[in-house]
């Protein structure tokens, strides 16, 4: 899922956002692979990695196109975008691009590539394939996951040399270095018409690492490049990521004296001090992962924003945080997490107030309300939706809990299926971290949560999408930030899809043995950075 979805199908957009919680195995692939990988200013290399990542490596590997947590993290160490950023803050520095741009004020950027950045098979990389690539990115009819993006601000890429490109800009859009970053280049003379080979694994980049082994469901292998010439060379001669789904074995990778492992990410919160005290690292970041409520806003009463309000506010979000998250949390006081900078208050921050979710419903005229809740059945969204039934209920709310397999549940949802509330999670973190894309994730005019799901649309849906598109465009921070605020006001008091709490991820690492590496608020890990202790 993307910052706003367009060009993506229904069917698409479970496929590739991971919310379906499956996708099509891919067979095993001997392939190159490339990226940003750890701040190693020598240029040496030395051992073996080995690290476990909570997530399957079976979903697609299209740099352009994927939402999968191994497969983004690892295209990170394997695909440059031109611009890169740092893992938390999206901080920008060049990638393939010899330097960034100064001026983001106005609708035209220039950039130069890396002299002597080649591609795995010793190809260099031209600005022919920077075209190539923003060409797919910018075509609707690609419905690639990255166009919704870029489709609001970028007009085209063009060639102005052998190895420098123009961005040609619809408006000013302050967020453009960061929003480049989305998008990895991809080599033309490999994927021309071949991208059903990137999505079955065929991975080539431009990086310092590449991938040479792929085993579905099992692990991805990497050695390093030796021909790149970027800013952060390989520190290990290769990399071993094992894929572990369950969390049991995962923590286990990572405990003991002698841990097969050296860092683990997807930490659940229980196991955090265990693993302490036999020595690793652990830490918990924040970030965009959340717990939300999507209404159906075609179906009396929760066409009702009253109605909407008055069942977040009937919700203990700190009992949620204590049972459901074990303490690994963050009540939402606004739709972006409060610990991230780009949030700000919103005018409804749903403090548990049973009283006022009563006096809100007597208001809409509301009496007698019967909920089915559908949710899925992960273990953290079944914790967390005991607490919103017990809350309902507590308020006059008869409450029905359908619980069943992702996949399952937005399969009902994508055939048009009526529903009347969903709990899920989703994290749009992973994408980027600024304000637009934040919002945009959920609300867009071509959103398939806002209008194929929710169903809203309409004047009050439209008012919001003219006032997001206002704040992307403007160009001094102050105002921007003002509009910002309105926006996030505005989708408080709508709540149509809305967050009730922010999870916390967890990473562990043993620091005798790895350094350079931190938590992140998204799936996957960031070894670029990292090196031997």
């Amino acid at each position: 899922m993307s910052h706003s979805l367009s060009g993506l199908s229904r069917r698409d957009f479970l496929r590739y956002t991971g919310l379906a919680g499956t996708a099509a195995a891919f067979s095993v692939t001997l392939g190159a692979c490339g990226g940003p990988a750890s701040t190693n200013s020598t240029g040496s290399s030395t051992g073996t990695l080995t690290a476990v990542i909570g997530y399957g490596n079976n979903q697609t590997w299209d740099p352009l196109q994927t939402a999968s947590a191994f497969s983004m993290a690892a295209n990170l160490h394997c695909y440059e975008s031109l611009v890169e950023g740092d893992p938390i803050t999206r901080d920008p520095f060049p990638g393939l691009a010899k330097a960034l741009p100064s001026d983001l004020t106005g609708t035209s950027l220039e950039f130069e590539l890396r002299d002597g950045a080649k591609w795995h098979d010793g190809t260099p990389v031209t600005a022919d394939d920077v075209v190539f690539t923003y060409a797919r990115v910018l075509d609707p009819n690609e419905k690639v996951l990255v166009h919704s993006f870029f489709a609001d601000w970028l007009a085209e890429v063009r060639k102005t040399g052998e190895n420098s490109v123009e961005f040609v800009l619809k408006h000013p859009f302050p967020y453009a270095l960061k929003r480049i970053q989305t998008a990895k280049i991809c080599p033309k003379h490999v994927f021309e018409g071949k991208w059903k080979d990137a999505a079955g694994g065929k991975v080539v980049g431009s990086g310092p690492y590449k991938v040479v082994e792929q085993a579905p469901l099992s692990y991805t292998r990497f050695e390093k490049f030796a021909e790149y010439n970027g800013p952060r060379p390989a520190a290990y001669q290769s990399m071993l990521w094992k894929s572990i789904v369950d969390a049991a074995p995962r923590v286990a990778a990572i405990s003991g004296a002698n841990p097969e492992a050296q860092i683990v990410d997807n930490i659940p919160p229980a196991n955090a001090d265990q693993l302490r005290r036999s020595g690793r690292t652990v830490e918990f970041a924040d970030g965009g992962n959340n717990l939300f409520l999507m209404f159906n806003t075609a179906h009396a009463p929760f066409d009702d924003k009253l109605v909407r309000q008055a069942l977040h506010y009937a919700i203990d979000k700190q009992k949620m945080i204590q049972i459901g998250l074990q303490g690994a949390g963050t009540a939402a006081t606004s739709f972006i997490n409060p610990k991230l900078p780009a949030s700000q208050p919103a005018a409804n921050d749903f403090t548990y107030n049973p009283d006022k979710a009563r006096q809100l419903l007597r208001q809409a005229g509301v009496t007698n309300l019967a909920i089915t809740l559908s949710t899925t059945n992960t273990s953290l969204v079944t914790d967390c939706v005991k607490v919103i039934k017990e809350g309902w209920d507590a308020i006059g709310v008869t409450t029905t809990l359908d619980s069943q397999d992702t996949k399952a549940l937005f399969s009902k949802l994508d055939s048009g299926k009526d529903f009347e509330v969903v709990a899920t999670t989703n994290n749009p973190l992973q994408f980027g971290n600024d304000p637009d894309l934040l919002t945009r994730y959920y609300y867009d005019k071509t959103s398939v949560l806002m209008t194929t799901y929710a169903r809203w649309t309409g004047p009050e849906s439209q008012a919001l999408l003219d006032l997001q598109n206002q704040a992307a465009g403007e160009n001094d921070e102050t105002r921007r930030n003002q509009l910002t605020k309105q926006l996030l006001d505005m989708i408080s008091d709508q709540a149509v899809i809305y967050p009730v709490v922010f999870t916390q991820l967890g990473t562990a690492w043993n620091a005798q043995k790895i350094t350079g590496v931190r938590a992140q608020g998204y799936p996957g890990i960031y070894l670029n950075q990292a090196k031997p202790a």
